[in-house]
């Protein structure tokens, strides 16, 4: 689990800040190399519906990059200095040059908040950070509740891990399990069964449920035993997304780690589950 470097994209939000600082806080627990990186898109991305020459475009956003260059070098300078973080001012497409430099770098995280303002924004993804979710190797931190205002706020005691018992399983576990370790956290393990009540005219046994319990925390504890720990499950049968979000908060998580596939952004049997995991969770959501 490196956390030697993480990649933070900015965009000079407050929400952008918040990831910032979450960024911090990992930097003071992992002595974590930090870069801030913020993606100015290509002139015609800006300035291609507006009818004006060449040299008036290149002064256009000529003017433009040196106003991004002065942001992001105030942008938490006090917070976060240079000796602690660099910054890249880089030009291209924003998800594809955040994945490129942290595939570059080696990062072994990327925080960035899901989206920008407003209610309803809540309910989706931002385009940027679903590519970045679909597209990057590395872990990547997100969530819609980064809301800490310092890092003194910055909570890490509770760390909870969807366990869904497929393929992405393992690599899942053991990032949450070393995280966990590494932070001095308590680890507590996840999983939603399905709900086979309420189908009308179907028999389904009365004592489903402790049965099935049963069973998936056999399997459960099988698995962290070959993985070289132990810790509590919490289940519950019901839509996953809602399900693990809710033993979540119950418990009082202040992080959640997800499974995603390694190929073409497919988050193992969560699939869909994994972006209303995100945009549902009290806390930041980890996906693997």
């Amino acid at each position: 689990m490196p956390l030697s470097h993480i990649v933070v994209p900015v965009d000079y939000s407050e929400k952008s800040e918040c990831a910032a600082r979450y960024a911090l806080a990992l930097n003071q627990r992992f002595q974590s190399r930090l870069t801030l990186v913020h993606v100015l898109p290509p002139p015609h991305y800006e300035f291609g519906a507006m009818e004006v020459g060449g040299s008036i475009l290149e002064d256009l956003f000529r003017n433009r990059a040196e106003q991004a260059r002065k942001d992001l070098d105030d942008f938490l300078a006090a917070e976060l200095p240079a000796e602690i973080a660099e910054r890249l001012l880089i030009e291209g497409d924003p998800a594809a040059k955040i994945v490129k430099v942290a595939h570059e770098r080696g990062a072994g995280l990327i925080v960035m908040p899901t989206h920008g303002y407003g209610t309803f924004r809540r309910f989706i993804l931002g385009s940027v950070t679903a590519k970045v979710l679909h597209d990057a190797d590395c872990p990547v931190w997100t969530g819609v509740h980064l809301e800490a205002q310092n890092v003194e706020e910055v909570r890490l005691k509770r760390v909870a891990v969807a366990v869904d018992l497929g393929p992405q399983t393992e690599r899942t576990l053991m990032w949450a399990q070393r995280f966990a370790e590494s932070a001095g956290a308590e680890l507590m393990l996840v999983h939603a069964m399905p709900n086979l009540e309420g189908h009308s005219g179907e028999y389904f046994d009365p004592d489903w449920r402790r049965h099935m319990e049963a069973s998936v925390s056999e399997e459960i504890r099988a698995l962290t035993a070959r993985l070289g720990f132990e810790a509590p499950l919490l289940a519950d049968s019901g839509e996953a997304a809602e399900t693990v979000c809710a033993l979540v908060q119950e418990w009082g998580a202040d992080l959640l780690v997800i499974g995603r596939g390694s190929a073409a952004g497919v988050f193992g049997r969560l699939r869909a589950n994994a972006y209303s995991i995100i945009r549902q969770s009290h806390c930041p959501v980890v996906s693997v």
